[in-house]
């Protein structure tokens, strides 16, 4: 039951985050969420949200590449809920961020890879430790941190984004291991290739795509609303014994 508790998202305004934001509203749930730079956008959703499902949604702006400032988010936070039960860490970067960080193995530059890490593992922990401050005041919670398969099967380009995932996944096993004696439960949900504008910005998209529906078994790409299930059920009491795990959802790709 998740109707009148609070969930905090990083990245709600497009693809994964944005279906995630309406998953949970859709249940009674209320939500925060973090926008990169359009706070436009980041209000729509706010009105819609709150018109369709008579919840209570608010938006702050976050720079990933600078976790430190979560901490002035969340008091912005605290001033607009009383309570938090979720935390899904979810924004990534994109564009001139990872410059050296996206590319063949041979073109890796340290500071797009520091950006990766920064963005992925960096903002993960410093969110995770906010939420979770919070979290223990109401007797416990649910986090998570979106992965991808990138980190089980080789993706062109990817070698980046790919490890920063396996090393996201495993601080989320160090976090369940020490937050769950606050109630806390952390799991990751990995994601295979999801057509959504993160991926349509890869050069090489359209052969990512083909390949990923020639490889599964269901023969279609992934969407975003595919992912919101998981995220559901690991902040439900249905799955009240499951901490330290990844759910992998990716249409039976990795096995091909």
């Amino acid at each position: 039951m998740i109707k009148g508790k609070t969930l905090f998202i990083s990245g709600g305004t497009r693809g994964i985050g944005k279906a995630i934001v309406y998953a949970f509203a859709k249940e009674g749930c209320n939500v925060a969420f973090t926008y990169a730079s359009s706070a436009d956008a980041a209000n729509d959703i706010i009105a819609d949200v709150e018109s369709k499902y008579g919840i209570k949604a608010r938006a702050y702006k976050l720079n990933i590449l600078e976790p430190e400032t979560y901490k002035e988010v969340y008091e912005l936070f605290d001033q607009d809920f009383d309570r938090l039960d979720f935390f899904i860490s979810n924004a990534i970067i994109s564009g001139r961020a990872v410059v050296g960080g996206f590319g063949p193995f041979m073109r890796l530059k340290p500071k797009g890879l520091n950006n990766i890490y920064t963005a992925t593992v960096d903002a993960f922990v410093v969110g995770a430790q906010e939420a979770a401050k919070r979290m223990e005041k109401v007797g416990g919670g649910s986090i998570i941190s979106m992965s991808s398969t990138g980190n089980l099967v080789y993706t062109p380009n990817y070698a980046g984004h790919g490890t920063n995932k396996a090393a996201v996944e495993a601080m989320v096993r160090y976090a369940a291991a020490e937050l769950g004696e606050k109630g806390i439960r952390v799991n990751a949900v990995s994601g295979g290739p999801i057509d959504t504008d993160a991926l349509r910005a890869f050069p090489n998209y359209e052969e990512v795509k083909s390949e990923v529906v020639s490889r599964s078994p269901l023969s279609r790409m992934g969407e975003a609303e595919d992912l919101t299930g998981a995220c559901l059920f690991l902040c439900s009491s249905a799955s009240s014994w499951m901490t330290g795990q990844t759910v992998v959802i990716d249409g039976g790709t990795t096995f091909q």
